[in-house]
C-alpha cells in the first residue's frame, strides 16, 4: 500500500484510488479528515467488511462532513470502477461490500456511516442473528447501559448468552447469534415475550410502547426492528457525531465496569480491535427453539 498525498492518490490491494479533499475535516471536533477516514477504515475493514459482505448495504453520506446535508444510498453510485461488484435485491441494485478497494471508494463518497441488512442477501427469511434493539425516548440517557445490562441478565436466566453492541448514537442493540434456523416472525415471538415481561418487571425503565410521544422517558424495548429489509448500524461502522463514535460490541464485565457509548470512536477503535479482537465474531452461536416450542405450548 503506498499513500501520495500530494497527488491525492492511494493504491491498496494493487488498485489505485483517486482520493478528491484528502484534507476535508468530516468529523471537525475530533479532527478527523477525509484521509484519515481512509486509513481508519483500512484498520477497521476486517471486521466492518466481515459483517457486511453477505448483507444489503446502506451507507449515509455525508459529502461536507457530519454538520452539512446528508443523504442515504441505497442503490450502488455510479459512475463506477471495474472492481465494484452489486447485486439486485427488491429492485435497487445494492454495492457489495467485500473487498478493502470497494470499502476506500465508498470513503472517498463521504459514505461515513454503513448500514447493513438484518437480513442475509441470499436468505431473507432466516438471520443469522436474533436482535433486540434498545432505544432511548431521550437524547441523553444515562441508564441505558444498566438497561442492557438488566435484559442481557434476564436473557442468561433464559439460557441465552448475547452480547451487546453500541450503536455508535444513543441505543445499544442486545445480539444473539443463532445455532437454529428461525424465521424473523418465530424470533418477534420470543421478543415479544421477553420484552413484555421486562416492563413488568421495570415499568419505570422499559415500555413496549411504539408510539415515541407515548414513552414518556422510558427505553423502548424494539423486538419489532429485527425484520426483513429492515437495517442496523453494522458493527464498527463509523457513526457522524461530534465524537467520531464507533458502533462497537462489548463485554458484560466492560458493561458492569461503566463504560459508555461516547468511549469507543475513530481515534482508539483500532487498538481495541487489536487487543480484543472481534468479540461478535468470537461469540458462541445459541439454540433457541426450545424456549420457541415452550412458548408455544403455553
Amino acid at each position: 500500500m503506498a499513500i501520495k498525498h500530494e497527488q491525492g492518490e492511494l493504491t491498496v490491494d494493487g488498485v489505485t484510488l483517486t482520493i478528491t479533499n484528502p484534507s476535508k475535516p468530516l468529523w471537525p471536533e475530533a479532527g478527523v479528515t477525509k484521509l484519515m477516514f481512509l486509513e481508519k477504515l483500512i484498520q477497521l475493514s476486517p471486521y466492518l467488511i466481515r459483517h457486511c459482505r453477505d448483507r444489503h448495504l446502506t451507507t449515509i453520506r455525508y459529502p461536507h462532513g457530519i454538520h452539512d446535508k446528508f443523504f442515504y444510498q441505497k442503490n450502488c453510485p455510479e459512475p463506477r470502477p471495474e472492481f465494484v461488484r452489486s447485486r439486485l435485491g427488491g429492485g435497487i441494485d445494492y454495492v457489495v461490500l467485500d473487498k478493502l478497494p470497494t470499502l476506500l471508494w465508498l470513503g472517498n463518497l463521504a459514505c461515513l456511516e454503513f448500514h447493513a441488512s438484518f437480513d442475509l442477501a441470499q436468505d431473507s427469511e432466516h438471520p443469522p442473528e436474533w436482535v433486540i434493539d434498545l432505544d432511548p425516548s431521550q437524547e441523553e440517557e444515562p441508564r441505558i447501559m444498566e438497561a442492557a445490562l438488566l435484559v442481557g441478565e434476564q436473557l442468561a436466566s433464559l439460557g441465552i448468552e448475547s452480547l451487546a453492541k453500541t450503536s455508535g448514537a444513543t441505543g445499544v442493540q442486545l445480539i444473539v447469534p443463532l445455532e437454529d434456523r428461525l424465521t424473523f416472525d418465530e424470533l418477534r415471538s420470543i421478543g415479544q415475550f421477553v420484552g413484555e415481561y421486562m416492563t413488568q418487571k421495570r415499568p419505570d425503565l422499559f415500555t413496549v410502547e411504539r408510539l415515541k410521544k407515548n414513552r414518556g422517558d422510558r427505553i423502548y424495548f424494539d423486538y419489532l426492528q429485527h425484520y426483513q429489509g429492515k437495517t442496523i448500524a453494522a458493527p464498527y461502522t463509523p457513526r457522524a457525531k461530534p465524537g467520531a463514535t464507533v458502533s462497537t460490541p462489548l463485554g458484560w464485565d466492560e458493561i458492569r465496569a461503566g463504560a459508555q457509548i461516547g468511549d469507543f470512536h475513530l481515534l482508539n477503535i483500532a487498538e481495541r480491535l487489536q487487543e480484543k479482537g472481534d468479540l461478535l465474531a468470537a461469540a458462541p452461536r445459541q439454540r433457541l427453539r426450545p424456549i420457541l416450542e415452550f412458548l408455544r405450548r403455553r
